[in-house]
């Protein structure tokens, strides 16, 4: 009888010091980046491609994955640490010429709103009231200026024409 009440005892302990698994998956959803498709603008359904790519943000070095680069969507984050971000793109030419080189800068003013996932993964961020300005660069033309959230990190928030 003695031995079956440590046995109970012991597997009391077991259960009781147990603690729920909380690991981080890729499969949970992250702040979303803005994602930027590029289109011809002669054909506004038709995908176009920027050739030699390259892009940056205010007062940093440019971004390694995005170095003459030839795409036809891009998607870069936002800082979740202000109010507004501001990217440079840069088409470079071709012929190597750089007074060739064309450069546009866009800036992204935005709301933020932090979303709690889990204890491991921490939250997110959604950008609410969402306005993008473009300077008289290589864009022709981009749709839409504003956005009411970004809260979708798969589908292209912002269509530039050029």
């Amino acid at each position: 009888m003695k031995k079956y009440g440590i046995y109970t005892l012991f597997l009391c302990f077991i259960f009781t010091a147990c603690e729920k698994d909380d690991f981080c998956t890729k499969e949970v959803p992250k702040t979303p980046k803005l994602i930027i498709r590029f289109y011809d603008d002669a054909n506004k359904d038709a995908l176009k491609e920027v050739e030699n790519l390259s892009v940056w943000a205010a007062g940093k070095d440019t971004l390694s994955p995005y170095k003459s680069l030839k795409t036809d969507s891009i998607a870069f984050p936002l800082n979740i640490d202000a109010l507004e971000t501001v990217y440079f793109l840069k088409r470079n030419n071709v012929d190597g010429n750089l007074a060739n080189n064309i450069t546009n800068k866009i800036t992204i003013a935005y709301t933020t709103e932090d979303i709690f996932i889990s204890r491991s993964c921490g939250y997110k961020t959604y950008f609410n009231e969402v306005t993008i300005t473009s300077d008289n660069g290589w864009f022709i033309s981009f749709t839409p200026n504003s956005l009411a959230t970004i809260n979708n990190e798969f589908n292209a928030h912002v269509k530039v024409y050029h």
